[in-house]
């Protein structure tokens, strides 16, 4: 498909010529459009053919015409240099082993109005088959360059009225993408003065400088020798970041040291194994950090195969930190840098696989016989296979060995998961432990093998049918007491959503009576209830209405308050006002207990505005559909979304799912609609992961997820006296995996927050999901299926006893992590135990 260059005025106005490139839409409502160009002589794809940029810049085109610009200050042209009928020239950069595609240049001018020397940069720029933008204020060049990312910045330093020149400088090089971006500042000729000094330019963040030439093949060849030289050297640098990603991601720990010896670069894996920060080995001498192993004649023998640029390979044994002793396969490299002599040494290495003894003793023979020459050959990638089979017994036939050798690549994998490290360390540890210390690591292996590593077994709690059949019913999937005739398919209930909807109302038309009913909704003993009787059942949009507009959602999704209003329509319809306790109440309550720990000091702190966002969305959308059942009902049902879902997170990935299908169906409700893609994408995936994460058979893991990584490290920092340093504990809380857990967890207590709440509320709720328990259980007896919770038999339950059971199961231990940081409502998680108790007394 081919584009006419075109012209367009912009509400910001700024002129842009564009040419053949048009930019992508990203907003999630609006569909992609792909564009195939089919050009002749095209390689077949998968076949890598090798070509290099002959051309020289004296034959590059210089037939594109300028187009008329115009002088005002307030408009910013961007000019497309490149000719639309011609693809862009692509180079070839060869950096060590990794060959690199570099895309055509891209050049901003800024200059607040044309004269020569801008014409001349302009004209090389088409020469050079360059893109080129240019810029008429700091402002404007700086919105160019976060949108372009430029790879050379051309500023006009000879005028000061009317920017300060470097003062933009540093504005741009405080940004990110500038790192690898080459800056030029054009400065006046004063043939009668003696020659400036450049140290200004340099700390303002130029690159260099260029004394006005307004010849226009002077701008030519400064164009080439800045492509050539300083813009291929970032060019360079630029693609280092691929290389570190994989060193930091590596499962090998990696060291790099000079050819002193003094250590220069440790990796993430590096410091786990050894139990060091990297802060505490760089700029070391390896003498100084005690990790090396004592054995001189040990130490001479693979220095002296190194320092001749040969590559050692052999068993080592280090000292962590702690002062344990580990042994590791270790390949020591060096390289060889400036005046081809040894600039550094590269070590990795890898804990042993005691599983692969095999493997181990053919290693240590080849540690100890380092001596010989032989070692200081350059070994085969597939050595350690060769020499497992060459261990085995010359008697064994050839199935064996066949069978030895897969075991050994199989322990060789680099693949592990942390769970597979921990029970090699086990192993390991198991060799060298007394008997009974190796018999209590076998019970410990035995309880990391199995699947449920974070639910609690019940104990002594079994006897209480209490705890037993509500923990039961909240935690498995229903299907384990199941015969052959008792799975039926139970009729699908659909919930239509009302034909007319009463007209959206404005937060400024409220009634009365529902304005005095949210005016401390803001305090967590807010009652839910209140606002619920006045406004016949449908609280959710009132209340959602409020507390969105205090966050300002309209503002970050960039939608109207009249899209929110119509879309917590939507959402309030889908949920069933006949249950009694998953209802569009429940929705508004779980909500504000959301807002309420987001308004927490140390909650701002620890999320961004696209997490609040996030979380109040998923509070409000968590339950919509919610037939009333549980999840192992209609696994034991076969519901239609039981199969759907294959048995897993039944409702919880029917409420995301049916969300988005709500909210996307119709423009009128989609407040998603102006949302960049990106961010739009970033936001649905934080969604659906605090809606899944409200699933009580992850309760437990969640939940000791967030002590292990969270609490205990806090806690740690206070007993070594940091609790005041704030960047220690900015840096655990705000670190990505920590904050996932921190938004797992506020959905959790927000969700369950009714045995927190003010005594009357939490006898009320307690009350309504008693109710739908005990419907089910009446269902369940009704069509022959599985009883999930047998205590749930509303002729003979005791509510107190239940809720007691759950407060001790689920609630304290959860609430207690969570107070810990960020909130304090221990009277209440503290009291309602001791209320339950009281009012149990009462009823008995």
């Amino acid at each position: 498909m081919g584009c006419v260059p075109s012209t367009n005025l912009s509400d910001s106005r700024v002129i842009c010529h564009s040419s053949s490139e048009s930019e992508e839409c990203n907003s999630p409502h609006q569909t992609n459009t792909t564009m195939s160009q089919q050009q002749q002589g095209n390689p077949v794809p998968g076949l890598f053919i090798k070509c290099y940029n002959t051309s020289t810049y004296e034959g590059r085109t210089n037939s594109s015409k300028k187009n008329k610009r115009e002088n005002s200050q307030s408009m910013e042209a961007e000019v497309d240099t490149s000719r639309s009928s011609v693809k862009a020239p692509v180079t070839d950069v060869q950096f060590g082993p990794m060959r690199l595609r570099r895309d055509q240049l891209q050049v901003l001018l800024v200059f607040a109005e044309d004269d020569d020397q801008s014409n001349g940069f302009r004209w090389a720029c088409e020469k050079a088959g360059f893109r080129c933008n240019i810029a008429r204020t700091p402002k404007s060049a700086l919105e160019s360059f976060l949108d372009k990312h430029h790879d050379i910045i051309i500023i006009d330093h000879r005028h000061p009225r009317y920017f300060d020149a470097e003062a933009l400088c540093r504005s741009i090089r405080t940004t990110k993408p500038s790192e690898n971006t080459v800056i030029i500042g054009v400065v006046q000729r004063h043939a009668d003065r003696e020659e400036s000094s450049i140290l200004p330019l340099i700390t303002a963040g130029f690159s260099r400088r260029y004394v006005e030439n307004s010849s226009r093949m002077a701008c030519y060849n400064e164009l080439i020798q800045l492509e050539f030289g300083q813009v291929q050297a970032q060019f360079k640098l630029r693609a280092c970041n691929s290389l570190f990603a994989a060193l930091e991601k590596s499962q090998e720990a990696i060291e790099i040291t000079s050819e002193d010896h003094v250590v220069q670069y440790v990796n993430p894996a590096f410091e786990t194994m050894m139990g060091y920060q990297i802060g505490e080995l760089i700029e070391k001498q390896l003498t100084e950090v005690p990790i090396n192993e004592k054995k001189a004649d040990f130490l001479e023998t693979i220095n002296s195969c190194i320092k001749i640029g040969k590559e050692w390979q052999g068993m080592y044994y280090a000292k962590k930190k702690n002062g344990d002793s580990i042994q590791q396969n270790v390949k020591i490299l060096p390289v060889i840098g400036q005046g081809g002599k040894i600039r550094h040494y590269v070590s990795i290495s890898r804990l042993c696989n005691d599983n692969n003894k095999a493997e181990k003793t053919c290693e240590c023979i080849q540690a100890e016989s380092q001596t010989d020459t032989q070692t200081c050959r350059q070994k085969d990638m597939r050595k350690g296979s060769l020499d497992v089979r060459s261990t085995t017994s010359r008697g064994s036939d050839g199935s064996s060995q066949r069978r030895r050798s897969s075991m050994a690549r199989v322990h060789s994998m680099t693949i592990e998961a942390p769970i597979t490290k921990v029970i090699n360390i086990i192993n390991a540890a198991q060799e060298s432990s007394p008997m009974p210390v190796a018999e209590a690591l076998d019970r410990a292996l035995e309880i990391l093998r199995t699947t449920e590593l974070y639910s609690p077994q019940l104990g002594t709690k079994d006897e209480d049918p209490h705890t037993s059949d509500l923990v039961g019913g909240l935690m498995t999937d229903g299907l384990r007491r199941l015969s052959g005739n008792e799975y039926i398919l139970s009729a699908k209930q659909t919930h239509q959503v009302a034909g007319s909807l009463s007209s959206p109302i404005s937060l400024n038309d409220i009634p009365p009576r529902i304005t005095e009913a949210m005016e401390n909704e803001e305090q967590w003993d807010f009652d839910i209830f209140e606002l619920e009787a006045a406004t016949h059942k449908r609280p959710l949009v009132y209340l959602g209405l409020k507390i969105f507009a205090r966050f300002g959602i309209c503002e970050f999704l960039n939608c109207s308050e009249s899209t929110l209003r119509s879309w917590l329509q939507v959402i309030e319809a889908n949920y069933h006002s006949s249950n009694s306790y998953h209802n569009s109440t429940h929705s508004a309550d779980v909500l504000h207990a959301t807002a309420y720990f987001l308004s927490k000091e140390k909650v701002k702190q620890t999320l961004d505005p696209i997490d609040e966002v996030a979380a109040l969305i998923a509070a409000t959308v968590h339950d919509v559909d919610h037939p009333g059942r549980t999840n192992s009902f209609l696994c034991n049902a076969g519901s239609e979304l039981a199969i759907l879902y294959n048995d897993t997170a039944v409702l919880e990935s029917h409420h995301a799912a049916l969300a988005f299908q709500l909210t996307t169906r119709d423009g009128k409700c989609n407040i998603f609609k102006n949302m960049e893609r990106n961010e739009y994408r970033t936001l649905r995936q934080v969604i659906i992961d605090m809606v899944l994460a409200t699933e009580m058979t992850k309760h437990f893991e969640h939940v000791n997820k967030f002590v292990n990584s969270i609490n205990k490290p806090l806690a740690a920092l206070e007993e070594n006296g940091n609790n005041g340093d704030g960047e220690s504990i900015k840096t655990v809380l705000r670190s990505p995996e920590n904050r996932i857990l921190i938004k797992r967890m506020l959905i959790k207590c927000a969700d369950i927050s009714n045995p927190c709440r003010p005594i009357e509320q939490c006898i009320e709720w307690a009350g309504r999901i008693s109710e739908e328990y005990f419907a089910q259980t009446d269902e369940e007896r009704r069509q022959g299926l599985p009883v999930v919770m047998p205590v749930f038999d509303r002729n003979t339950c005791s509510i107190p006893k239940s809720q007691l059971s759950f407060i001790d199961y689920f609630i304290i231990d959860m609430f207690d992590a969570w107070d810990d940081l960020f909130w304090s409502l221990q009277y209440y998680s503290k009291a309602s135990p001791c209320a339950w108790g009281t009012f149990k007394l009462k009823r008995t």
